[in-house]
């Protein structure tokens, strides 16, 4: 996974409440075994007349929004099944960053894994730079910033919270594993006291590379 401190870029606008995986991506396109040529289909439904022409109509087939960076979004974002590639749709497609009020727990956890940043904030902030890129017709760009946990858009700045392992993943470029052996001499520090006061514990534990 590549490190994402910030993204720019187009945000667009997708105000719908309870939107679910099987919308971001159908069922129809789950084959394959790994990460790539999800994109095309995100939001497949949407996207397609049932003939297989682009609907017009739809906000990510319209310039500048199907050149989308962020997507801003409503409650309950990305709920239903747990599948891991509805993050890996919208990250193929070129979304880096969701913007919504809530999120379905499982997705929110597979954003942080698979590059995509979710933004947590209120709907009343997420309506006000909804209604600043509506205005610009979308030539306005959003700022989601990873390390200063900030959004910006315009003179508006708005501040979420992420969680700190999380966060620090993806600011790094790392997975779980990854992360946790950055911490060996932390852990090993802490197994060298503890092997003291609980000697009955312990075995003959690999040592850490």
């Amino acid at each position: 996974m590549e490190a994402l401190i910030s993204v720019t870029g187009v945000a667009a606008p997708l105000m719908q409440i309870n939107i679910d995986t099987d919308q971001i991506i159908p069922t129809t396109f789950l084959g394959g075994t790994d990460a790539k040529g999800y994109g095309e289909h995100v939001f497949h439904g949407w996207r397609f007349r049932p003939d297989g022409s682009r609907n017009p109509d739809f906000i990510l087939n319209r310039p500048p929004f199907d050149k989308a960076r962020i997507l801003l979004a409503d409650r309950n974002f990305g709920c239903g099944s747990s599948r891991e590639r509805a993050v890996w749709a919208l990250r193929e497609f070129g979304i880096q960053a969701v913007i919504a009020p809530s999120f379905g727990e499982i997705f929110f956890n597979n954003c942080w894994r698979n590059g995509v940043v979710p933004v947590v904030m209120p709907i009343d902030d997420v309506n006000k730079i909804v209604a600043a890129v509506e205005r610009s017709d979308g030539a306005r760009d959003v700022t989601v910033n990873l390390e200063t946990l900030t959004v910006t858009s315009g003179e508006d700045h708005f501040i979420f919270n992420a969680p700190p392992a999380f966060r620090e993943m993806l600011l790094k470029g790392v997975d779980e594993i990854q992360l946790t052996l950055s911490r060996g001499e932390v852990i090993r520090r802490f197994r060298d006291a503890d092997r003291v006061a609980r000697p009955w514990a312990y075995f003959d534990l690999p040592a850490l590379p």
